[in-house]
């Protein structure tokens, strides 16, 4: 069983907490250890328990959550929630993962939260919990299609293909979901995933040949797009993928 992420929703507005809790229940890697509705509860809740990641409001009772997050010594990884988007320098500059204005979707949470799996994944892994969280074959996402929210495993990925305001995910099925190319792409390690076109993404690791105007993986050719071909060429002939020209 992996462990999950241990999450701390802090906020002074019930449905603001209710919608978080509504989000969070849909990723198995989240789970909700504690609610605060001010600053200072928090304070002690974090003195008393281990979080991973917390949800913070900005303007609330007594001490705003900026002004919080300045007075933790060894904050955890920070994703703001708030209606204020006055403060989204100020957030970022305190190194807030993300910065979420009220009202937001689940398509846009989603982001949020795989920016924090992301960061962790790229990390040196330590002994314990981390390292079997992020292990490489462990890495999914979750969109939604049909209804419902799908789980996607990274690695089983081919490519994904933009469909104006929905995208088509390949692996050994294939799952439409409506959001932008742009942001899929976003939550994708860049390490293993290429854009070659405005309306195509690919696993690098799945391209089996290339030349300057497609890529090839096993009978599926896509095209490149001339803004991405310099990028493209530059990276494939570094990791040793063949030159169909050749």
């Amino acid at each position: 069983m992996i462990p999950k992420f241990r999450c701390l929703l802090i906020d002074d507005e019930p449905p603001a907490l209710e919608v978080l809790r509504t989000y969070i229940a849909t990723l198995p890697t989240l789970e909700v250890v504690g609610e605060c509705h001010h600053a200072l509860a928090a304070f002690e809740f974090l003195r008393q328990h281990p979080v991973d990641l917390l949800f913070l409001d900005i303007q609330m009772p007594r001490l705003l959550g900026t002004e919080f997050l300045k007075a933790l010594p060894n904050p955890p990884r920070v994703i703001f929630t708030t209606a204020h988007r006055d403060y989204a320098v100020e957030g970022f500059e305190l190194g807030a993962v993300d910065y979420l204005l009220k009202p937001y979707s689940l398509e846009r949470f989603l982001r949020a939260v795989h920016k924090v799996l992301d960061l962790e994944q790229r990390q040196a892994p330590t002994p314990g919990r981390k390292e079997s969280l992020h292990a490489a074959d462990e890495r999914f996402l979750y969109v939604r299609a049909d209804r419902k929210m799908v789980k996607i495993m990274v690695d089983e990925i081919q490519y994904i293909e933009s469909l104006k305001d929905y995208v088509k995910i390949v692996t050994t099925r294939q799952v439409i979901t409506k959001q932008t190319i742009t942001a899929l792409e976003e939550m994708l390690p860049e390490e293993d995933f290429m854009r070659i076109h405005r309306s195509f993404i690919v696993a690098v690791k799945k391209i089996d040949s290339y030349s300057q105007h497609a890529v090839f993986m096993g009978k599926t050719e896509l095209p490149v797009g001339p803004l991405y071909k310099q990028e493209i060429m530059k990276r494939l002939n570094k990791v040793g993928v063949n030159d169909a020209t050749d």
